[in-house]
């Protein structure tokens, strides 16, 4: 049996919202971050190189971490390369993000969800599979937003609350406009800005995303796995970035906002 941390993975910052959800969950995990900032940004990339770039990563990281989970912090890695993943490694259990449009269709009176995005998720077959699934009777309208995750990684510890505030609110005020009553975050990196999107909201539009449920789920897979005993901790937690941008000043701001320990570049994660 696998011994090794929890592992979340995503092509920057994003994913370290449910990161965060998680370890509330179940502070005694050993968890680790990794950015890959090498590939970023996933949003833009097609379905069979995102595939390629995150079993690339994945089979890297199992030889470094032997992890006993791995988390695709990312939606757009998630509808890509989900499945491609867990075939090959059967072993090995991954839990993905998928946008909330279940818990969207079930709030919408008016009976349209906008969907805020990569490009890659909003196009992507899965997200069409979601709507038919959860809300067949309702219209999701997309919209890419690959100019907010450039914000949330190189803008968003050093912009003031009005500016951020400001950033969400553009885009609610253009659901708005969509006749929408139910928007989902839709990719990890929009929930660094959550609350200012569900201030905007207001009382017209809700704003909904999967971070408690991607959390529970990934619990309730380790719990049947450990046959319901708690993991020992065994290790701190620990932030790595692929690549070699001379960010450290920024990814050691963003890993002491999340409590982790920021460990720099590894050469396997190359």
């Amino acid at each position: 049996m696998r011994q090794g941390p929890v592992v979340f993975i995503d092509s920057g910052v994003g994913g370290l919202p449910y990161y965060g959800a998680f370890k509330n969950a179940s502070p005694t995990d050993s968890t680790v971050y990794v950015a890959d900032r090498f590939h970023f940004p996933y949003g833009p990339k097609s379905k069979d190189e995102l595939s390629r770039i995150v079993i690339d990563l994945a089979h890297r990281i199992i030889r470094s971490l032997d992890p006993e989970m791995i988390v695709i912090a990312c939606n757009s890695a998630s509808v890509s390369a989900l499945d491609a993943l867990r075939a090959a490694f059967p072993d090995l259990p991954v839990v993905g993000t998928v946008p909330a449009v279940k818990p969207a269709a079930l709030y919408s009176k008016k009976r349209r969800i906008g969907v805020l995005a990569t490009e890659r998720t909003v196009n992507d077959p899965y997200t069409a599979y979601l709507s038919k699934s959860f809300a067949p009777d309702c219209a999701l309208v997309g919209m890419a937003a690959p100019e907010l995750v450039e914000f949330v990684e190189k803008e968003y510890m050093k912009a003031s609350d009005s500016s951020r505030f400001e950033v969400a609110s553009s885009y609610i005020k253009r659901f708005r406009a969509l006749d929408v009553d139910a928007v989902v975050l839709g990719c990890t990196h929009f929930l660094f800005l959550a609350e200012e999107f569900k201030k905007s909201g207001g009382d017209d539009i809700a704003v909904f995303d999967s971070r408690e449920g991607v959390a529970k789920r990934a619990l309730s897979v380790l719990r049947e796995k450990r046959n319901g005993n708690p993991a020992p901790r065994t290790a701190r937690d620990r932030f790595f970035v692929t690549g070699s941008e001379p960010y450290e000043e920024k990814w050691s701001l963003f890993a002491s906002y999340f409590d982790l320990d920021f460990s720099g570049a590894l050469e396997s994660f190359q």
